[in-house]
């Protein structure tokens, strides 16, 4: 790996239950895997983003680990795991694992150790703490925190040695704790386990979670009730940058590999420190403000509205952090946790869909950062059909928010309304390869239900036609990589008040600025570039259609419903 060739490369996380089934019992596997990685290189792929494959219950789709060092039954063996390791090497690809550090499953020897008894060697491997009663004598959880999830209260009673243990999570993921330092030895052996293996980095799941406010005190109360949420006092903690610098230190430093932190709750200012820092702590970070900008005061399973000026406004934050702080972004539209974008920020109408799954996928190539792209997002895979019964959605978070809005009363209707827009199984449906049933994912049963679009809407279709949206992705990520203004240069928001149209120019010295004009609407729309730039002539780079329309005197942009557009600026008086 040469230095810091992680920035130009494009990064493909792919969600193993839901990829590709080799066996038949209905569960996407490692072989599986390994099967359609020719796809990937023929995408352009650099990396891949292996979420977790671990031995684990599956409460919380692997992210409830019982063992780091075996891998899941389901998913296959160590070495179906080695043989994808060598053959993702054999193309030129390299792999990142999914790093879960902040908690363990309930069913971790660590956390069965802990709970037989206060006297347990690793009791205070995890974060125990007694009850506080009330003045009728009834018993409460040490503070107010809810879960992160938003389902309950954080802490959860353990009978046998009459304390409470603390989960961010489910009840079936319990907190490491990180002041122990012989927690974070444990770790940092996991980490050197895999690394020793030859994999080529970490994606570290809500790392910036791992150090709690000293004294574990009580959030500050912004809903009704006891119970709050404890992002004020868990995110971004007292020692977060302490212990990712001794992992560097310890671990990191001693391999050629690639860090990205997932950091939710944390404002951009507080993310730079992340990957700014002298000793080194990341190289890059998730953000998420752009997730929450449709989220309601209630948490991500809420709504609100939002316009494409605030979008802008989120995006154009973002990037310009990049450039006046000299710290680096990851690019990421869609994950496993995240809704598709089609139906998000798009259309997912038959009309528009692979229209507005183009423009997204042209806004994601022209921001500043590491290009993320989900499985089936590079296909324009849309959210769950609206009449798919609750019965449809195995997330544990969806699971969980649906007992908790009966036990509340809450209109279920307005509650199926939210799970429709924001539940994470939109992302966790079966990958759709091909025409054939279950969209090739399986010969078997499905553990989650396909697509009835598979039919119509698969890999192999689209990779067939030169014009869809798996052929435009291709075609973009190409010219990404030819394109240094895109990846590096700066980027200004033009007419940021229009609410149709997205206007971007990106500029580097040494290079023709380039211009990227995007319709967030089906009406068409004329954007005139002269009221902002001095172009004198253009050249057209790539667009959602065959060709992109321009007038004349090659200042006033012509855009279709959902079309967007990229020009090179060859002369200017900017």
């Amino acid at each position: 790996m040469t230095k810091n060739e992680w920035k130009n490369a494009v990064f493909y996380q792919i969600y193993p239950a839901s990829f590709c089934d080799s066996n038949g019992d209905g569960i996407g596997d490692l072989p599986g895997i390994c099967s359609k990685l020719s796809i990937l290189k023929n995408l352009r792929v650099d990396y891949i983003w292996l979420t977790p494959v671990y031995a684990s219950p599956e409460v919380d789709s692997g992210y409830d680990i019982e063992s780091y060092t075996r891998i899941h039954r389901a998913f296959g063996t160590m070495h179906d795991w080695e043989d994808l390791l060598k053959d993702i090497h054999g193309l030129g690809m390299k792999l990142i694992m999914d790093l879960v550090v902040n908690h363990t499953s309930s069913q971790h020897e660590w956390f069965l150790n802990s709970k037989s008894s206060k006297l347990s060697p690793k009791r205070d491997y995890y974060i125990w703490r007694p009850p506080r009663f009330t003045s009728q004598g009834e018993r409460l959880p040490p503070n107010n925190w809810m879960t992160m999830f938003r389902s309950g209260s954080a802490w959860e009673w353990d009978e046998t040695t009459g304390e409470y243990y603390l989960h961010l999570f489910s009840k079936e993921q319990p907190d490491l704790n990180w002041e122990n330092p012989r927690v974070r030895e444990e770790v940092h052996d996991v980490m050197r386990f895999w690394l020793d293996k030859g994999i080529d980095g970490f994606r570290m799941d809500v790392i910036n979670c791992i150090s709690k406010k000293s004294g574990l005190p009580d959030s500050p109360r912004i809903l009704d009730g006891f119970l709050q949420p404890p992002e004020h006092c868990v995110v971004n903690g007292p020692r977060v940058h302490e212990y990712l610098r001794e992992m560097n230190e310890q671990v990191l430093s001693h391999y050629r590999v690639v860090t990205v932190g997932e950091c939710p709750a944390t404002p951009d200012s507080v993310l730079l420190s992340y990957v700014k820092s002298k000793p080194k702590e990341l190289d890059m970070v998730f953000t998420f403000a752009l997730n929450d900008i449709d989220e309601g005061p209630e948490g991500p399973m809420s709504l609100k509205s939002w316009t494409l000026p605030q979008f802008k406004s989120v995006i154009a934050t973002e990037q310009a952090n990049i450039h006046e702080s000299g710290g680096w972004n990851s690019v990421a539209i869609e994950s496993h946790d995240q809704p598709r974008s089609v139906s998000r920020f798009g259309n997912d109408s038959p009309r528009y869909r692979a229209r507005s799954a183009k423009l997204l996928a042209l806004l994601h190539v022209s921001q500043s950062g590491t290009i993320f792209i989900y499985q089936g997002q590079d296909f324009g895979q849309v959210n769950m059909p609206h009449d798919w019964p609750i019965e449809e959605y195995k997330d544990v978070r969806t699971k969980l928010d649906w007992r908790e809005a009966i036990k509340k009363k809450e209109d279920m209707n307005e509650f199926m309304e939210v799970v429709q827009a924001k539940a994470r199984d939109h992302a966790r449906t079966p990958m759709q390869w091909n025409s054939s049933a279950n969209g090739g994912f399986t010969t078997g049963i499905p553990w989650m239900r396909v697509h009835e679009d598979s039919v119509s809407w698969n890999v192999q279709t689209q990779m067939e036609d030169p014009d869809s949206v798996w052929s435009f992705w291709r075609r973009l990520l190409k010219m990404r990589k030819q394109e240094p203004v895109l990846a590096h240069g700066t980027f200004d928001v033009l007419d940021e008040a229009n609410d149709n149209v997205f206007a971007i120019l990106r500029s580097l010295e040494g290079h023709a600025s380039i211009i990227v004009i995007l319709n967030f609407s089906s009406k068409h729309q004329y954007f005139r570039a002269g009221r902002f730039l001095g172009i004198s002539d253009v050249e057209f780079m790539i667009g959602t259609r065959a060709d992109g329309r321009v007038s004349e005197d090659s200042r006033t942009f012509s855009l279709g419903g959902w079309e967007g557009v990229m020009w090179r600026i060859l002369d200017s008086t900017m």
